[in-house]
């Protein structure tokens, strides 16, 4: 059983390496969504214009980190008529340029990785508005909408209508308003409770491949050897199909990513990896009940075509300006450990203050009576 042990032990111990990460990015990200005043974009969607995309690419960033939550997100603005691009650059931009992953992937691969998964996931954007202009079936936006289900469960609608309500209010109001304080500890746990399964799997499945997989496989499964033409782009495909088939999103492919760059794949297919979070089985399958199946293989294949074609152009750039790292350390998971320094006192601060968000919501409930 020491291989159990072992794997759940390494598993644990890079949990704790970046938890203090994890709370800050969803405190930030919470206190974003209660008090920052997003209604007036939103409602600047509807075109596929520069100035609508970059704000819904904006929005997203500083929205929800979990894949589900986005795509849910994404599906109300596009029945509200947001246009097709502006939606999947909400949708992206949700899980891969938020802070929190940002911080995760700066712990565990290094900041050329953060500055890669950045311009990275630019050049994707650019890549999918233009393969959206030149490929998307005429009627297809239509007929997507109209599978979109017209009525939403009426707890849905208040919530929903209880948030514009206070995104009115000026800032400076919002901010001495306990009840504002309430909503973003509300957000805080809905974000941690909607991503908690996800995190553990990726890091549970992080410790057990460390354990159980021997380095050799690693180089079985994909090219690794050689700077050709042929690597580079063998390594940004197979990069989203191994997040296919891991089923893990968000950050909980960053583990798996280590894993993978410690293996042997390139720095464009850990990139390409990265980004494939969107294209997992299960948020395939959401797609096709929002949207119908056409719409969602559709947008299932812009997405694929999107990101292997952005981490074969980040791995070209950050290679002509000498960014991409030589050495392949072992994976941070492997050589991650309890120990009493820094990182231990951050996440006792980290947990001492999601004890404070719990009274705050404690109090909040109690002071509207619930």
């Amino acid at each position: 059983m020491n291989w159990l042990w072992h794997s759940l032990y390494q598993s644990a111990a890079m949990f704790w390496e970046t938890l203090w990460a994890l709370v800050l990015g969803f405190s930030l990200s919470a206190f974003l969504r209660v008090f920052f005043r997003k209604e007036q974009i939103t409602k600047q969607f509807g075109r596929s214009g520069l100035r609508p995309v970059a704000l819904a690419t904006f929005l997203g960033a500083v929205s929800s980190s979990c894949s589900y939550a986005a795509a849910s997100t994404a599906k109300t603005a596009f029945k509200k008529g947001a246009a097709l691009v502006p939606t999947l650059a909400f949708m992206f931009a949700s899980t891969n340029l938020v802070l929190e992953l940002g911080l995760v992937l700066w712990l565990l691969l290094g900041w050329t990785f953060v500055l890669a998964e950045v311009a990275g996931a630019f050049f994707l954007i650019v890549v999918m508005w233009l393969l959206v202009k030149l490929t998307l079936p005429e009627g297809l936006v239509e007929t997507a909408r109209a599978h979109i289900d017209e009525d939403e469960n009426s707890c849905c609608s208040h919530s929903h209508g209880q948030e514009m309500e206070s995104e009115e209010e000026p800032f400076g109001k919002k901010i001495r308003c306990r009840e504002n304080w309430a909503r973003a500890a509300d957000v805080f746990f809905m974000e941690a409770g909607m991503l908690w399964k996800e995190i553990a799997a990726g890091f549970l499945i992080a410790g057990f491949l460390m354990t159980l997989v021997p380095d050799n496989w690693w180089k079985n499964l994909f090219i690794a050897h050689g700077s050709g033409p042929l690597r580079l782009v063998e390594n940004a495909v197979v990069g989203p199909l191994i997040a296919v088939a891991s089923f893990v999103c968000s950050i909980g492919n960053i583990p798996l990513a280590g894993l993978l760059w410690s293996g042997g794949i390139s720095f464009g297919g850990v990139i390409s990896f990265i980004y494939a979070d969107l294209i997992i089985i299960p948020l395939i399958l959401i797609y096709r009940k929002y949207y119908g199946a056409k719409a969602a293989f559709y947008i299932t294949a812009i997405f694929f075509v999107s990101m292997v074609s952005a981490g074969i152009i980040v791995d070209l750039l950050f290679s002509a300006l000498e960014l991409i790292p030589v050495a392949r350390p072992p994976s941070a998971i492997a050589q991650a450990s309890f120990q009493w320094n820094y990182t231990a006192w951050l996440d006792f601060a980290a947990l001492f203050f999601c004890g404070w968000l719990v009274m705050v919501r404690f109090k909040g409930k109690m002071h509207a009576g619930q």
